[in-house]
């Protein structure tokens, strides 16, 4: 099974797989996703990774307050996505 993680405060430049790679140094990467304006395109300055669960929290640990192009990033266990009605 996987884990997805939020990823908050990437920098605006970051592309999904430099996102993967800054993960890949602690968990295999599964997948990875900067989420982007639908308007514009432009990044929302957050993403997703999946990792194998049994990775996850160490990876939270590892990463969380680390230094992503010169922005402190957070990283925490996604939360599941709130119906919009």
């Amino acid at each position: 099974m996987t884990t997805t993680l939020y990823v908050g405060n990437l920098p605006w430049s970051l592309t999904d797989d430099e996102l993967a790679q800054a993960f890949s140094i602690h968990a295999a990467v599964k997948s990875s996703r900067v989420i982007t304006d639908r308007e514009t395109g432009r990044s929302r300055g957050f993403g997703f990774v999946e990792v194998d669960d049994e990775d996850a929290q160490r990876v939270i640990a590892a990463m969380n307050g680390s230094k992503i192009g010169g922005r402190v990033i957070v990283v925490n266990e996604a939360k599941p996505r709130q119906s919009r009605f």
